[in-house]
C-alpha cells in the first residue's frame, strides 16, 4: 500500500497547476495500459466487449492508487478494426492485429469513415467513457486514448506495405492518412461529447520507425489536422510517441502539441533543453527493466532521478512511464513510483532531491 496520501484530488491538483497555483506534488501517472485488469478482477478480453468491465478497471485503477488522469482505452486497433482490420482477441492479453484492412492500393476506395456509434468495438468504449465520467470525473481528469491517424494507416494496409508506399506510391500514402483521418475526428468528436478530454497515441510516427523527412511528409499534416480539430473544440491534448523522437520534437511543438510523453530510450534532459519550453514533458521510467523487473528501491531512485533530469521544465513535467506498463507488473512498484512524488511534495528542490537520493526507503 503507498506509504503517502496525497492531500489534493488529481482534478484540484490540475487544476491548480493550469492556474499557478500551489500544489501538494508532481503529477503522476503510471500508465497501466491493460493492466488495469490486474486491478479490478477481470480477464482483458472481459473489457474488450462489455463496457462496464471496462469502465470498472479504470475506475478500480483510479481509486487504488490515485494517478493523474484516468484513461479509456484497450489497444492501438479499434478504429482499425471499425474500418475492416480484422483483430485477434486472446482471453487474458492484450488484443493485436491479425489481418489489415485491405491487401492492396487498389481498394484504397473500399475504406469508408467509421460511425463511432456503430463501429465495431467503439461503441463499448463510449458507454464506458459515460460511465467513467459519470462517476469519477469530480475526482480526476478523464481521457479518451485515441490512436493518432497516421498509426491507423498502417494497420489497414499492413505495416510493410505502408512502409514501402511511403517510397513508391505517396499519393496512396496520402488517401489511407486521409481516410484515417476522418475516422479519427469522428472518434475525438463522439468521445468529446461525453465529456472526455483526449489524448493520443501515435507510436508509428516514431523516428525508430519512420525518418523525419517521411514523418514530415506524410504523418504531420495529418496530425496538425488532428490537433487543431481539438483545439477548435477549447481542449488541449497530450501525445506519446514510442521509440526515439528526437528528431521531430519541434515539429510537434510547432503544431501546438500540449504535452509530449516521451519513451524511456530518450534522453529527458535534451527534450526538455530542447522544447520544455514550448510544451509540458511526460515520462519516462522504464516500463520493462525498472517498473516490471526491477525492485521497489529500483523504481523509486529511477523516478527521483527523472524528477531530478525534468522538474524545472519551464511549461511543467510528470511522471509517467516510457509507455503502457507490462500487464503483469508488480503493483508494489506503481506504489513506489506514486509514492516517489508523494515523498517530495512540493515545491522540489535540489535539497530535497539529494537528501532523498541519498537514502533508501526500502529494504526489497
Amino acid at each position: 500500500m503507498p506509504q503517502f496520501k496525497d492531500l489534493m484530488t488529481p482534478l484540484e491538483r490540475a487544476k491548480a497547476m493550469s492556474t499557478g497555483q500551489p500544489v501538494d506534488r508532481l503529477q503522476c501517472n503510471p500508465n497501466l495500459s491493460n493492466g488495469i485488469a490486474r486491478i479490478s478482477g477481470c480477464r482483458i478480453s472481459e473489457f474488450n466487449h462489455d463496457p462496464r468491465a471496462l469502465a470498472d478497471a479504470v475506475i478500480a485503477t483510479h481509486r487504488r492508487f490515485g494517478g493523474d488522469g484516468a484513461k479509456v482505452f484497450t489497444d492501438l486497433f479499434t478504429v482499425a478494426e471499425a474500418m475492416g482490420a480484422k483483430i485477434k482477441f486472446p482471453d487474458d492479453d492484450t488484443a493485436d492485429l491479425l489481418e489489415p484492412a485491405i491487401d492492396d492500393v487498389s481498394r484504397i476506395d473500399e475504406l469508408e469513415p467509421i460511425d463511432p456509434e456503430k463501429a465495431c468495438r467503439i461503441p463499448v468504449h463510449l458507454k464506458a467513457m459515460e460511465m467513467v465520467v459519470d462517476e469519477i470525473s469530480s475526482e480526476v481528469p478523464c481521457t479518451a486514448l485515441v490512436v493518432g491517424p497516421f498509426t491507423t494507416a498502417f494497420f489497414l494496409i499492413g505495416v510493410e506495405k505502408m512502409t514501402r508506399l511511403m517510397v513508391r506510391d505517396p499519393q496512396s500514402v496520402d488517401r489511407l492518412c486521409q481516410v484515417s483521418l476522418e475516422s479519427t475526428l469522428r472518434y475525438v468528436d463522439a468521445a468529446a461529447s461525453r465529456g472526455m478530454g483526449i489524448s493520443i497515441a501515435e507510436p508509428l510516427s516514431s523516428c525508430t520507425v519512420v525518418s523525419p523527412k517521411h514523418f514530415r511528409r506524410y504523418a504531420a499534416p495529418a496530425v496538425e489536422k488532428l490537433l487543431n480539430h481539438i483545439k477548435d473544440k477549447g481542449m488541449g491534448t497530450s501525445m506519446h510517441i514510442c521509440g526515439k523522437t528526437d528528431g521531430i520534437w519541434e515539429d510537434l511543438a510547432d503544431m501546438g502539441l500540449n504535452a509530449l510523453s516521451i519513451d524511456n530510450v530518450v534522453p529527458l534532459p535534451g527534450c526538455v533543453s530542447k522544447v520544455g519550453d514550448r510544451m509540458k514533458i511526460m515520462g519516462k521510467v522504464d516500463p520493462s527493466s525498472v517498473m516490471f523487473a526491477g525492485t521497489r528501491e529500483e523504481v523509486r531512485k529511477a523516478c527521483l532521478s527523472d524528477i531530478r533530469d525534468a522538474y524545472r521544465s519551464p511549461k511543467g513535467f510528470a511522471l509517467m512511464s516510457g509507455c503502457g506498463l507490462p500487464v503483469e507488473t508488480p503493483i508494489r512498484n506503481i506504489d513506489a513510483m506514486m509514492d516517489a512524488t508523494r515523498e517530495l511534495g512540493w515545491p522540489i528542490t535540489e535539497e530535497k532531491l539529494e537528501k532523498a537520493l541519498a537514502i533508501d526507503r526500502y529494504d526489497d
